[in-house]
């Protein structure tokens, strides 16, 4: 059978084009071609295996954490939100080393506020908070980070984070004689 065979033709020789269609799609995803997903997920910083599995729980609803078990729409959702967190990070242009730049001064910065910088749930938990970032630490693009450095900067400048502390119950010693 042509594949270039339009739906009229298809009709008059009693081919379900609806079918048809689906058994190219089938026929394709058997191939288990996953080159676009991994050409996009090459492209983002991090633990790629810890995206990778995040993405595709995600997008089954929890159902599989592997690329193998999934559908061809799942697949398409998964490509799409890859496109979109790599362009949204900048690096469809090649800045990955712009953003690791500005991630690591933004780091150390942090540190010197006293964030624990080894422990990425502070890190985030700080980034978090809509006075800092309003977002998770990885999803901050360039622009972000360069904002985000300054509030650090300001921050720095005035004395850094109070911490407020209860005074507990005070007591004298006295000595016994």
């Amino acid at each position: 059978m042509n594949a270039d065979m339009s739906i009229e033709e298809m009709k008059s020789r009693g081919i379900n084009p609806v079918a048809r269609q689906l058994q190219s799609v089938v026929s394709v995803w058997k191939d288990g071609n996953y080159s676009k997903f991994y050409a996009l997920l090459r492209k983002l910083p991090g633990d790629k295996e810890d995206i990778k599995r995040q993405l595709v729980l995600q997008y089954t609803s929890y159902r599989t954490d592997s690329l193998k078990e999934i559908t061809y729409g799942e697949y398409k959702s998964i490509c799409n939100r890859l496109q979109e967190m790599v362009t949204n990070t900048g690096l469809c242009n090649g800045n990955i080393y712009e953003l690791r730049r500005h991630r690591s001064t933004c780091l150390l910065l942090m540190q010197k506020l006293g964030i624990d910088t080894t422990d990425w749930t502070r890190i985030n938990a700080f980034c978090q908070d809509g006075r800092i970032a309003g977002k998770v630490f990885r999803d901050l693009n360039i622009e972000d980070l360069e904002i985000l450095a300054k509030k650090l900067r300001s921050i720095e400048r005035k004395g850094g984070i109070r911490t407020f502390e209860e005074p507990g119950p005070t007591a004298a010693v006295v000595p016994i004689r």
